[in-house]
C-alpha cells in the first residue's frame, strides 16, 4: 500500500519506519517536502504533527478519496488539557477541513518509542483504537495496525475520537507528569 506520513518527529518517523518494514511504500513529508505530490500518490496518509499545525493542510494538497489517519492528541502547549474535547474532537475538526477524506482516529495512545522497541507491553501487544465512520476504511486502518503488531480495537464512528483524546491525554499524564515513563500503553479487557 502507498502510504504518505506527514511528520517526521518521533511519532511519525516511527510509523514510517514499522510501516515499511511491513512492506509498505512509504513517503515521509517533513515540513519543506512536497506534501502535494507525496498526497496525491498515496492510498492512505497519516498526519503525525502537533494539532496546532493541521489547519495548515487543507490548502496544502487534495485529500479527496483518501483515508486519513489521525494520531494526534490536541493538548494545550504546557500539556496541562486538550485543546478541544467532549464536543468535538482534533479528528472530527481535521475531517471538516480535508474536504472529501476519510478520517480515521488511531495510534494516538501508542508512545513513539514503542514504534523501535517493539509493540508489546508486559508481553501483550499494545491496543490502538480505531474511530471512524466509514467502515472500509476502519478495516483499511485495523489492518495495517495488525500489520505492524497492534492489537486494533475497532472504537466505532468518529465522534468516538472525542473520548480517545482523552484517553491518550491520560496517557501522557502517566508517562511524563506521573513520572510512569513512556513504557507504557493502556489496555483494555474484553469478556
Amino acid at each position: 500500500m502507498r502510504i504518505a506520513v506527514i511528520g517526521n518527529g518521533n511519532v511519525g518517523s516511527g510509523l514510517s519506519r514499522i510501516l515499511g518494514e511491513a512492506g509498505h511504500e512509504v513517503t515521509t513529508i517533513g515540513r519543506n517536502d512536497d506534501l502535494s505530490t507525496a498526497v496525491a500518490k498515496a492510498e492512505v496518509v497519516v498526519v503525525a504533527t502537533p494539532y496546532g499545525a493541521i489547519a495548515d493542510l487543507a490548502g496544502k494538497a487534495d485529500f479527496s478519496g483518501k483515508t486519513v489517519i489521525d494520531v494526534s492528541n490536541p493538548v494545550t502547549e504546557d500539556f496541562s488539557g486538550l485543546q478541544v474535547g467532549h464536543k468535538t474532537s482534533a479528528a472530527e475538526e481535521i475531517a471538516s477541513r480535508l474536504s472529501g477524506a476519510t478520517v480515521v482516529k488511531a495510534f494516538n495512545t501508542v508512545f513513539a518509542q514503542h514504534y523501535g522497541t517493539g509493540l508489546k507491553v508486559n508481553g501483550q501487544p499494545i491496543q490502538t483504537f480505531v474511530a471512524g465512520d466509514d467502515e472500509a476504511a476502519r478495516e483499511t486502518v485495523k489492518a495495517l495496525a495488525a500489520e505492524i503488531g497492534l492489537e486494533p480495537v475497532d472504537a466505532g464512528p468518529l465522534a468516538n475520537a472525542r473520548y480517545l483524546e482523552p484517553i491518550g491525554f491520560l496517557n501522557i499524564q502517566f508517562g511524563y507528569v506521573f513520572g510512569h515513563g513512556t513504557g507504557i500503553a493502556p489496555r483494555w479487557q474484553f469478556s
